[in-house]
């Protein structure tokens, strides 16, 4: 955008040095007229720079300045946009601006010619992170064209005090060009609703940043927006509102990332709506877009079990604890085969989840063992695993219930067995 811009100026300088003092420049200031000898040795210098031998044009021009004080205002000035356009090529922009410089303090000059140059002035000053001056330089274009529309003046002003921390400041132009551009229909620049948004952002205005968010959605529809409006709506707590943003965006197709995929299922999970968090991680397995380690098999472990279903958090259990270093995803999947009444494989399980070790409570893992037992009617393998819960003092208490209560049913067993012997 910037070369173009400079493009630009550089055939509105053509066209006036064709013109030789045109009406406007009669008018404005009486600009003395572009001498037709000086004109050739302008043109000619740039044909060699157009043909590729730049530093032949500058030694053109070097010859042109020797009879710099010979030259009017408006013939200086054009000599020196010359050189100035040629150092921008050659990606020089120090001594390009230093030479478009030299163009807009000649005077005096058509009006164009001195807009165009301060404008592009500016826009290399800011690249150079020459602040100060983008900011002077913009200030002398408003004084010398007041009626001009200055949305874009505006959108540099606001980033050169962005870029020197002056957030505040910063954000009275941006707003402005913002809404003189809506108010004519539509929506602004993409770019500058992306500045506003991070003027807001480092002055701490989160809600401020979801509403230019939210325009931004709505204007353009990029994935990368939803998410951050889902991240904004997070941090100021709307959890729904999150949610509802991810979900949206998991709908359009926007979601790929494993990360932007687990979001969502967290999202789901903690809105208490865990069979959708089970979805939408198996999916992202299946497809290979969520990478199956134990934090993300953890989670999908978690959202079955909540859902209530059963065989598919067992499964995911099973995936995960082969991931683990130690029995405690075992030890769940246990608890959880032992309330589905799968005793057999409840005791398998406590019984992996004790051979691996590093349980927080392994006491319990003894309990799940001899109440799949009992339910087993194994009554004397149901004693043995509390005799051995008993041994840890977390579950004694109910190590000794379970033990009192299997020899209860034990005794009541072998008393049948006798009456109908």
């Amino acid at each position: 955008m910037l070369r173009t811009n400079l493009l630009v100026a550089m055939t509105a300088a053509a066209i006036l040095a064709a013109s030789f003092g045109s009406v406007e420049a009669q008018e404005r200031k009486r600009t003395p007229a572009l001498r037709a000898q000086v004109y050739d040795q302008l043109s000619m210098a740039q044909e060699l720079a157009d043909g590729g031998d730049v530093p032949a044009g500058l030694r053109a021009l070097a010859e042109v300045e020797r009879k710099a004080d010979s030259m009017n205002s408006y013939e200086r000035a054009m000599m020196w946009n010359f050189y100035g356009y040629m150092y921008y090529e050659q990606d020089d922009v120090n001594n390009a601006i230093k030479y478009f410089a030299k163009v807009v303090d000649e005077s005096p000059i058509p009006e164009s010619l001195e807009l165009n140059t301060l404008f592009s002035l500016a826009q290399l000053a800011l690249t150079q992170e020459r602040y100060a001056e983008v900011l002077n330089y913009l200030d002398r274009w408003q004084q010398a064209s007041p009626d001009a529309d200055a949305s874009k003046a505006q959108v540099l002003k606001a980033q050169a005090l962005y870029q020197q921390g002056e957030y505040q400041a910063a954000l009275e132009p941006i707003t402005a060009a913002i809404n003189a551009r809506e108010a004519k229909g539509g929506y602004a620049d993409e770019n500058w609703y992306i500045l506003v948004r991070a003027i807001q952002f480092e002055l701490g205005n989160t809600r401020a940043v979801a509403t230019v968010l939210e325009t931004m959605i709505r204007a353009f529809n990029k994935p990368e927006y939803w998410l951050q409006l889902a991240g904004v709506y997070a941090d100021l707590g709307e959890d729904k509102k999150q949610l509802a943003m991810l979900e949206a965006a998991y709908q359009q197709g926007f979601l790929t990332e494993g990360k932007d995929l687990m979001n969502l299922a967290q999202a789901y999970f903690f809105n208490e709506v865990p069979f959708k968090a089970g979805q939408v991680i198996e999916k992202g397995l299946a497809d290979g877009n969520i990478e199956a380690n134990l934090r993300n098999l953890k989670m999908l472990s978690q959202s079955w079990i909540a859902a209530r279903e059963t065989d598919k958090a067992v499964v995911a259990l099973a995936k995960a604890a082969e991931l683990s270093d130690d029995g405690q995803l075992h030890a769940q999947r246990a608890q959880v085969l032992l309330n589905a009444e799968r005793n057999e494989e409840a005791i398998e399980a406590a019984e992996a989840a004790l051979q691996r070790g590093g349980l927080d409570a392994p006491g319990t893992m003894h309990l799940v063992i001899g109440m799949a037992e009992l339910n087993l009617l194994n009554y004397n393998d149901a004693l043995s695993a509390f005799a051995e819960a008993k041994k840890f003092d977390d579950v004694r208490k109910m190590a000794v219930q379970w033990e009192r209560f299997a020899s209860n049913e034990k005794q009541q067993a072998e008393l049948l067995e006798e009456l109908n012997s």
